[in-house]
């Protein structure tokens, strides 16, 4: 069989697995919306049911709060998620080609992965102030401690026979190390960006309740305040959604980076 003939073939089976999967997404979404609303039917929940958090919905997109909130906690998680993986993949690079370098950086990674950043917020609201500052740096630490171990692991875990290889073929440092290292290290780092971005927008909004004039956290502790319990699922909801979408870029990214990589 010919090249062009494996790749006929090929495409059809993958737009097929794409189709499926978003299928069986659409029956899961559908059902647990199914679950949760007989949850509430039956008396089993004091939950609020669908049609009350899609009313609430509408009223928040109607007033322009729920954009406005949407859009000041993607604004605090995109700035710092974006300077802690930027800072992250050298670091990670730098610990894991160099040994001095390890050894110097991974006691300060390892002590402050055990401090959890929401134990950080009161401290930087108190040497920062309650602007935009704080919010934005333990967004930046919880992005850069998941990335910068996904980095560093990706270097260590390259396949010493490529390294080899490259080498007495005749290759120097420089062209292992962009050509070998980086590549097969992607796959690592993208991990670690999905994991960063997981705590990014966790940490936004504990950041929220506690110190915030605008953002799906500070909603949320507004309507707690109320027992508006309809808003606090739509900034739930909002945050989930939010989040999947930010997940999905970086798969299609790991997708297109890491094509030559075999998948399941």
């Amino acid at each position: 069989m010919s090249v062009v003939s494996e790749l006929a073939t090929e495409k059809p089976k993958l737009l097929s697995a794409r189709g499926t999967a978003i299928m069986l997404g659409a029956i899961s979404f559908v059902a647990g919306i199914g679950l949760w609303w007989l949850a509430v039917l039956a008396g089993l929940s004091a939950l609020p049911n669908p049609p009350e958090v899609l009313r609430r919905f509408i009223e928040l997109v109607a007033n322009g709060q729920l954009f406005g909130d949407m859009a000041a906690s993607l604004q605090r998680v995109l700035i710092g998620f974006a300077l802690g993986s930027l800072a992250a993949v050298p670091v990670g690079f730098l610990m894991g080609w160099y040994r001095i370098a390890r050894n110097l950086i991974d006691p300060w990674i390892q002590f402050f992965r055990v401090v959890p950043p929401l134990a950080i917020i009161p401290l930087a609201i108190v040497t920062l102030g309650i602007d935009e500052k704080p919010k934005i740096f333990v967004i930046f630490l919880a992005a850069f401690l998941s990335s910068v171990v996904a980095t560093y692991q990706g270097v260590i875990s390259v396949d010493k026979t490529y390294i080899n290889a490259a080498r007495v073929l005749g290759a120097s440092d420089r062209v292992i190390f962009s050509h070998v290292v980086i590549p097969a290290s992607t796959p690592f780092i993208l991990v670690g960006f999905r994991i960063g971005l997981g705590a990014a927008w966790a940490t936004v909004v504990a950041a929220e309740l506690i110190a915030a004039q605008s953002g799906l956290g500070f909603r949320m502790q507004q309507a707690q305040l109320y027992y508006d319990l309809p808003t606090i699922f739509v900034s739930l909801i909002s945050i989930g959604i939010l989040g999947l979408i930010m997940d999905r870029i970086v798969v299609w990214a790991d997708e297109r980076l890491t094509g030559w990589q075999e998948r399941v």
